[in-house]
């Protein structure tokens, strides 16, 4: 029975997804929340469940000790899950708050494997990271929520080669759209009144408020947990809404192709219309 330790699982997300998936494999999981986080979601389907905050050393080494106190000193997946998004255009970017997320998303993988790796080599195991085609897309509003993405993923990459003659292989998910909760914690967020971008305050509400058009979070969770499963898994899997898509036009289309496909999706016309009466 293998065992799997998953991070960011809170209720309603592709971390509690994939708990119930791996546990519908037979697994044992162990899941982790926020502390302030409930457990029930997943305590009362015999997850076990402990607090971490992954941007914490001394929350992490804590971990550890319970994981080998529940399982022993061999963990065969360690899923590096928990993130958290920021919506904003590079120019009005509140670097602390940025500072704050690559703290989840990239330092907080780090200091998983960096902790958790003797017991990952012991069971000649697999490091999961949940990336994003973000990571891939120059998504407008998304500078540096994708800066975090494709950082995770080159860092995967190189922690791949590294680990591969200790026997430990490292899986790179490009999520594409998932149906999860991750968009409502910036619902409410604005542009700044004074920013360049201010002709598109409008449509900007309409971005951090949207609902598109997802793959259903269980199904994703269960293509996530097959390929991780497999002796000899892809170093990238790619799932999700239009991941497919991203991949195709990431392999064969020229670099600059996204310039062109995002210009209409986000008004960008009218905000150089608005430039140019502006210099009027």
């Amino acid at each position: 029975m293998k065992s799997v330790l998953i991070t960011g699982c809170g209720k309603g997300g592709i971390g509690e997804a994939l708990a119930l998936q791996y546990r519908a494999r037979g697994c044992t999981v162990l899941a982790t929340v926020l502390p302030w986080e409930s457990r029930e979601h997943l305590s009362s389907v015999g997850i076990a469940c402990f607090e971490l905050d992954v941007t914490k050393d001394d929350s992490v080494r804590a971990l550890r000790k319970a994981v080998e106190e529940k399982i022993g000193d061999r963990l065969d997946i360690l899923v590096n899950n928990a993130g958290i998004c920021y919506t904003m255009t590079a120019i009005d970017t509140d670097v602390k708050q940025v500072q704050q997320m690559f703290d989840v998303n990239l330092f907080g993988p780090i200091r998983m494997v960096n902790i958790f790796h003797p017991l990952l080599i012991l069971a000649k195991g697999c490091v999961v990271n949940i990336g994003s085609v973000g990571g891939v897309v120059p998504y407008m509003y998304g500078s540096s929520y994708n800066a975090s993405k494709a950082a995770l993923h080159h860092w995967g990459n190189t922690l791949r080669v590294e680990m591969s003659p200790l026997g430990v292989r490292v899986i790179n998910i490009i999520s594409g759209n998932i149906g999860t909760n991750i968009l409502d914690r910036d619902s409410s967020r604005t542009l700044p009144p004074d920013s360049f971008y201010a002709p598109l305050q409008t449509e900007f509400q309409a971005h951090v408020q949207r609902v598109p058009d997802t793959t259903d979070r269980m199904v994703y969770a269960k293509s996530v947990v097959q390929q991780s499963l497999r002796a000899c898994p892809p170093a990238w899997h790619w799932v999700g809404n239009t991941s497919t898509l991203v991949w195709f036009m990431d392999i064969f289309a020229f670099r600059t192709i996204w310039d062109y496909v995002l210009w209409p999706v986000f008004s960008l016309g009218k905000l150089k219309r608005a430039m140019k009466s502006r210099s009027i």
